[in-house]
């Protein structure tokens, strides 16, 4: 059992971080009632094991744990149920505009772009959306993902080229240019 102060310590470190969890759960699984559930089990896991962190900055602890309760629980739906992981409609926004073409021209880039991500092998979604969404350094998604600094960078490169040509594929058929060499710093 946990005692009070380290109860304390572990909502201080690790609660506020739990919309970057449930964020990456989402992305991960493809469905809000499982990324809950990841989220759960993923902090009980947390929980049981805080005894072990050492530190202050517990996110990237906390997503590490997250991405092997996501990679978890999609191996158990695999295994019982083939393609289980369904894509879900996006919600419609509210307009920030009152003008009704803007805003389903932007509902519709929303669409377009949360289907390309979710269309990304997991292993280029995953790092896309730590560094993207969650805004992590190259070295905490190396940290958080367990593979060397070198590879996060050629999976972001990999995964940003893949949501330009997916992007892109459907405005007159063009593609994007290639990424230029050396564009993403390492922080």
């Amino acid at each position: 059992m946990i005692d009070e102060a380290e109860r304390r310590r572990f909502e201080r470190l690790v609660l506020p971080h739990l919309d970057a969890a449930y964020n990456l759960a989402r992305w991960l699984a493809r469905n809000d009632e499982d990324a809950h559930d990841i989220v759960q089990e993923a902090v009980m896991r947390a929980l049981r094991y805080f005894h072990g962190f050492r530190g202050e900055d517990a996110r990237p602890w906390l997503l590490q744990i997250v991405r092997h309760a996501s990679f978890a629980w999609l191996q158990d739906q695999r295994a019982g149920q083939p393609g289980a992981a369904a894509i879900d409609a996006a919600e419609p926004q509210a307009p920030a505009q009152d003008e009704p073409l803007a805003a389903a021209m932007e509902r519709d880039e929303r669409g377009r772009v949360n289907a390309a991500l979710s269309a990304l092998p997991v292993h280029y979604r995953e790092v896309l959306v730590l560094r993207e969404l969650e805004d992590l350094s190259y070295r905490d998604i190396s940290s958080v993902v367990d593979v060397p600094l070198g590879t996060v960078m050629s999976r972001l490169a990999r995964a940003r080229q893949l949501m330009r040509d997916a992007l892109s594929s459907g405005q007159d058929g063009e593609r994007a240019p290639s990424p230029r060499r050396g564009s993403d710093r390492v922080e």
